[in-house]
């Protein structure tokens, strides 16, 4: 295992946001945490790139405690796209896809040939090139979006961790980001709200309540209507998507009044 989250626990204000979380995610997986809002997902995923530290348990890196690792050395292996990942300063989109390679160079040291290539390519795969010299608050919230996960790849990360990545972006560029993260190899720990795109993407699925782990395993064992029915409190007819075989969750809005 490359990442595991060592019965984790996060507290504040004398309330539990994580309770005794244990996930193991492998080389080249895509792992995705499901659930509610409140259910302590956002707070688990914070604790793997180091921006909250668990009152509890430990987040391991190749078995070894990440606080262990210095800043630099942790932000040249995990990177993040974060709910907060945005920027109140003007930079032009290539300066903030740029700031990926930060944790791998000193002080200001300048892009070398290998870097400015990194930086044209993610670009390039986020659609985003055409808007290099644009200033970011200029942006699109989908935009930005892209121009933040631009940065992620350039980080170079052993594992890359996203909470809600496909937040503001249209269908095509939802597709576009998650068949790039399929095909990337990378180890990928994110968050989806979109219980389809999810069981589409990941390789195995945490489900999250109240912040505890109720299940984990493939999107087939685990995005079932029971468990829908039970962690959500919606119905939901489950179906194969016809071309992957991958369940497909359909609702109802219930009868019109």
């Amino acid at each position: 295992m490359i990442l595991r989250l060592d019965a984790l626990g996060v507290e504040r204000n004398g309330r539990a946001l994580v309770r005794d979380l244990s996930l193991e995610v492998g080389a080249g997986q895509i792992v995705g945490l499901v659930g509610p809002n409140g259910s302590g997902k956002s707070t688990a995923l914070r604790c793997v790139y180091r921006a909250l530290a668990p009152t509890t348990g430990a987040v391991l890196l190749h078995d070894r405690d990440l606080t262990a690792l210095t800043r630099r050395e942790s932000a040249r292996r995990i990177a993040a796209l974060t709910q907060e990942g945005g920027s109140e300063l003007d930079f032009t989109v290539a300066e903030i896809v740029a700031l990926g390679r930060a944790p791998h160079l000193r002080g200001n040291q300048a892009l070398g040939a290998r870097e400015q290539e990194l930086c044209r390519r993610a670009m390039t795969q986020l659609d985003v090139l055409h808007l290099a010299d644009r200033g970011v608050l200029t942006l699109s919230g989908g935009e930005r979006q892209r121009v933040l996960a631009a940065r992620a790849l350039v980080q170079e990360p052993e594992v890359l961790v996203l909470d809600e990545p496909t937040n503001h972006l249209d269908i095509r560029h939802q597709i576009e980001l998650l068949t790039l993260l399929r095909a990337s190899g990378l180890t990928v720990v994110i968050v989806l709200h979109d219980l389809n795109l999810a069981a589409a993407v990941c390789d195995r699925i945490g489900v999250l309540a109240e912040g505890a782990l109720v299940a984990a395993g493939t999107p087939r064992e685990v995005l079932t209507a029971r468990l829908v029915r039970a962690v959500f409190g919606i119905d939901a007819t489950v179906v194969p998507h016809p071309l992957t075989g991958d369940p497909q969750l359909l609702y109802s809005l219930g009868a019109p009044a």
